[in-house]
């Protein structure tokens, strides 16, 4: 390590080498997987002796729970600071879409420790971070609701059509890569599209599928 970066790590506040240690983890839990990393293997990369690791974290598992906690922690933020703008809930809802894309960009090992490793988390925190997880489901939830009460979302199953939007969002990081044709705000777009306008022309008429009856 250069002596620039080991004086630059050393006038870290705490708070600043928590926050490596929790992006740093992130990062190796991505890369390993989270049961192949070691204590050893994040204090290793973070450039700090072990025992001082233990000083931030006492086990490895609080580091999971501090990279669930952030991870949503940062849709919920994102989106209050958004919610007095004026926006529409369609808007607003195009917005909660990109958020999760656009972490994959930002965040990618926090968006892969989300979404695989919440039964790891221990018994005392998956409580906790499963109240915010069902509060931002909500948060989208009445962001439909608003939409359908205001005429622009066709009227249907809220919760379903919830659903279906994190079913597009959450597994993208599974396939998307950095530099591809399209960049994360760019599928949030086509996402948002496909969810709202559907994949339909006009050729398929204006009744709905759950009621149409398809030609043998």
């Amino acid at each position: 390590m250069k002596t620039a970066e080991r004086a630059a790590r050393r006038r870290m506040s705490p708070a600043e080498r928590r926050q490596q240690i929790i992006s740093v983890a992130a990062g190796l839990f991505d890369e390993s997987g989270y049961s192949s990393t070691t204590m050893d293997d994040i204090a290793r990369a973070v450039g700090v002796a072990k025992p001082t690791l233990y000083h931030y974290f006492p086990s490895k598992d609080d580091i999971l729970h501090a990279i669930h906690e952030e991870f949503i922690d940062l849709l919920i933020s994102r989106h209050e600071a958004r919610s007095g703008t004026g926006l529409r809930p369609e808007q607003l809802l195009l917005e909660a879409m990109a958020d999760i894309l656009e972490l994959m960009e930002t965040h990618r090992g926090h968006v892969r420790v989300f979404f695989e490793h919440h039964r790891e988390l221990p018994a005392d925190a998956r409580g906790p971070i499963r109240v915010k997880r069902d509060s931002y489901e909500q948060i989208v939830e009445g962001l439909i609701g608003e939409g359908i009460e205001l005429g622009v979302f066709r009227e249907t199953d809220r919760h379903l059509a919830t659903l279906a939007t994190f079913g597009m969002c959450n597994w993208a990081y599974q396939w998307y890569r950095s530099g591809g044709p399209l960049r994360s705000r760019e599928i949030a777009y086509q996402f948002w599209n496909y969810l709202v306008y559907g994949l339909g022309t006009d050729q398929l008429g204006s009744v709905p599928y759950d009621r149409a009856t398809p030609e043998a």
